[in-house]
């Protein structure tokens, strides 16, 4: 993508960052309802609207909860990537937004001291930051 281009998708890497496996998968008007069960550490870097890749395909979240997440899938989707293909039991590949994962670290790095414990006012005593 160009500096000065339109931007007009999410940020992925390529890399997996863990598995799910497909939960329920229920019809809806012309769409196909796939919810997902995914580790906890994978479900906290995922927003409702937000984007994630399921077996490489980029996809927005419907719903999210502390161990699993839903997909809306439109019958393109489910016509033109492996996506269309899976059943209740299979196994996918996930990739969280890269922008929500450095969101993320950087919040958690502002309630974090040094030493990695929490940033409290005892720590900033002990390290001579305030008395």
């Amino acid at each position: 993508m160009r500096a000065d281009g339109r931007y007009g998708g999410h940020f992925m890497t390529g890399h997996v960052d863990g598995t799910g496996r497909i939960v329920s998968i229920h019809p809806k008007g012309n769409a196909r309802y796939l919810n997902i069960q995914a580790s906890p550490e994978l479900c906290n870097t995922l927003v409702k609207k937000g984007s994630v890749a399921v077996d490489g395909t980029s996809l927005t979240v419907f719903y999210v909860d502390v161990q699993s997440f839903t997909l809306s899938l439109i019958p393109h989707t489910n016509a033109q990537t492996i996506l269309g293909n899976k059943r209740i039991g299979d196994e996918v590949n996930i990739e969280t937004d890269i922008l929500q994962k450095y969101s993320q670290k950087e919040q958690k790095m502002e309630h974090t001291s040094v030493s990695g414990g929490p940033l409290t006012y005892q720590t900033l005593w002990e390290n001579g930051f305030i008395s």
